[in-house]
């Protein structure tokens, strides 16, 4: 089912001209639970990966507060509580009877973190066909996404890009080695999502703009909320009219908890440009307009552990996002990693 997110509740540019010339276009991935496979555009799928192609490991230190998990204590996990949110219960009556609530526990136990690299885990895949606006490296049709599970000095997964030419891909790796630690709470597990990719337009962050710019749209919210009784207010244009949440492509940056500052290549200077955002939630209290027509009906039964809003079940900090910068000049350069 394709994913259509309603127009804006205000058209900014028509309210503040001067927005206008700042308009992006960006792709929302829409990620939603299926069973996507290596010849699909997908969120925690697998990936067409050649079988002569070394699989990405991580050497890197690790900086987390809690002991590691194995990947199989995650899945398990989230398939023992599924099973809990959905059965039929008793009013009062406990999520877990005695012997699984034990049984959960040595899953959450974690364990002593292993020596030497860490296999990367595939987080998107990403056809260039489906994503208006992708481009990639001359002859490159195909994005993927992988990144160690773990904390590290950013607090971020380290993410590693990969470009390639799907049809280059002779005999496809079937058994890819999978981490042997990641991030206790399976923070940075996807659960597998097919994509509904749909463009929209954006519009910068109170944080990107001109500060008097940003006073004059924070007074207007506040002075739209007194109007309606309802909304936002000062946060009004933050919120529901200029960056789409969730995961996408392109656009601008989420900037939120704190303020932008220069980001250029290492290599060549150049500024940085968002390539991908990947969201905690696809919405929230404050950003509901951005529910797309399909998701605004409510279930009418249980719905087990997944949030309807976090379909993928990552979290970036609490609740963040995390985007992936990428350097104009060069697809070889170093990205960046930042937690907005």
């Amino acid at each position: 089912m394709p994913r259509t997110t309603p127009p804006r509740p205000e058209d900014i540019a028509s309210v503040l001209p001067e927005l206008a010339p700042l308009a992006r276009q960006a792709v929302r991935l829409h990620p939603r639970a299926g069973r996507p496979s290596v010849h699909d555009g997908s969120v925690g799928g697998p990936l067409l990966w050649p079988a002569d192609e070394e699989w990405p490991t991580c050497a890197e230190e690790h900086h987390n507060w809690e002991p590691p998990v194995s990947l199989d204590d995650v899945r398990q996990r989230r398939a023992l509580l599924e099973a809990a949110w959905l059965r039929p219960r008793e009013p009062g009556e406990d999520l877990l009877e005695p012997d699984r609530r034990a049984y959960l526990d040595k899953l959450q136990a974690g364990h002593q973190a292993h020596a030497g690299p860490n296999a990367l885990l595939p987080v998107a895949q990403l056809y260039l066909r489906d994503v208006p606006g992708l481009a990639g490296p001359e002859g490159a049709d195909l994005l993927q996404v992988l990144w160690c599970p773990l904390d590290h000095h950013n607090g971020l997964p380290a993410a590693r890009v990969v470009w390639r030419n799907a049809a280059s891909v002779g005999e496809r790796l079937t058994d890819p080695p999978e981490p042997a630690d990641v991030e206790h709470y399976g923070n940075y597990v996807p659960e597998p999502c097919v994509l509904h990719p749909e463009a929209v337009t954006e519009y910068p962050a109170p944080h990107e703009l001109p500060e008097e710019l940003a006073d004059r749209l924070h007074d207007w919210g506040k002075a739209q909320e007194e109007d309606s009784e309802a909304g936002p207010g000062g946060a009004y244009y933050q919120y529901e009219l200029s960056v789409s949440p969730g995961w996408k492509v392109g656009g601008w940056g989420p900037w939120s908890f704190c303020d932008p500052w220069p980001m250029h290549c290492e290599t060549c200077d150049a500024q940085y440009k968002p390539l991908l955002t990947i969201g905690s939630a696809e919405w929230d209290g404050g950003s509901g307009s951005w529910i797309p027509l399909e998701d605004r009906e409510e279930p009418s039964g249980p719905t087990g552990v997944r949030s309807r809003a976090n379909p993928p079940m990552v979290t970036i900090g609490r609740g963040y996002n995390m985007q992936i910068y990428i350097c104009p000049t060069s697809f070889d350069h170093p990205h960046l990693e930042v937690m907005q």
